[in-house]
């Protein structure tokens, strides 16, 4: 009878909770870095691997598989962070942002797309801070409910180090994916905005693995951050109809 009491009184309790607005925030899907620090996560970072359960980004990043730069840096308030970014695609350097925001778990960010009204999470779930990060990042467009998931490498530099390759692929196979559809990115060189001068590169060099030295965003013309970004209408609508794995639990 007592134990029936406090469950009626827990009960009650998180409606009360309800009522007056304080969020109940659910665990972490993903286990987060331990420990993570913040102001170590900052700087510059090469994206030099990528898979994801969307056909679509996949067939975008397959076409130009060019490694992006990344700028990490604190947001104008203390719960943000900014993330710009610069690629060379057919000649030209364009620009990537996105602000991200900071959740109550240390490693989580989190951002709105617009305009495929998506909310994504953001996970660093494995980093040393000087050398490497691997990210997992969860899409789900509303009102459809559709994920999307995708994960990261990001490095220092563009040299991977073999042992670090190993445990990126072991983690895309926990997520159900295949360690054969990662797309190394290629290098292509960095490039600055508006720069005219930039050229594509005739033979473009991938990311290279090494056994000495160890080791995604707002963007209005390209795909290489959210799944979902530059699909045509029709294109987008035969995809969220189509077989979108809907299963798996995604700066």
């Amino acid at each position: 009878m007592q134990k029936g009491a406090s469950l009626v009184s827990m009960l009650v309790l998180g409606w009360v909770l309800t009522l007056h607005g304080v969020p109940v925030l659910p665990e972490p899907l993903y286990h987060i870095q331990e420990n993570f620090d913040l102001d170590r996560f900052m700087g510059k970072w090469y994206e030099v691997a990528v898979v994801s359960t969307c056909p679509y980004y996949m067939q975008a990043q397959r076409e130009d598989p060019a490694i992006v730069t990344l700028e990490l840096h604190h947001g104008p308030s203390a719960g943000e962070v900014k993330m710009n970014g610069t690629v060379l695609r057919q000649g030209r350097c364009k620009q990537i942002s996105t602000d991200y925001s900071l959740t109550n778990t240390p490693g989580q960010f989190y951002h709105h797309f617009a305009k495929f009204q998506a909310d994504v999470d953001s996970y660093v779930v494995h980093s040393n801070y000087d050398d490497y990060a691997m990210l997992i990042m969860l899409s789900i467009e509303k009102p459809s409910g559709n994920k999307s998931t995708t994960v990261k490498l990001y490095s220092r530099t563009m040299n991977l180090n073999s042992t670090v390759l190993e445990d990126f692929k072991t983690l895309v196979t926990e997520q159900g994916m295949t360690d054969d559809a990662i797309i190394f990115k290629q290098d292509k060189g960095e490039c600055v905005p508006g720069d005219l001068s930039a050229k594509p590169d005739a033979q473009p060099k991938r990311a290279t693995e090494s056994v000495v030295s160890p080791v995604g965003l707002e963007d209005t013309e390209s795909s290489d951050i959210h799944p979902l970004k530059g699909l045509r209408p029709k294109a987008r609508t035969l995809l969220l109809t189509g077989p979108v794995n809907t299963t798996t639990p995604p700066l």
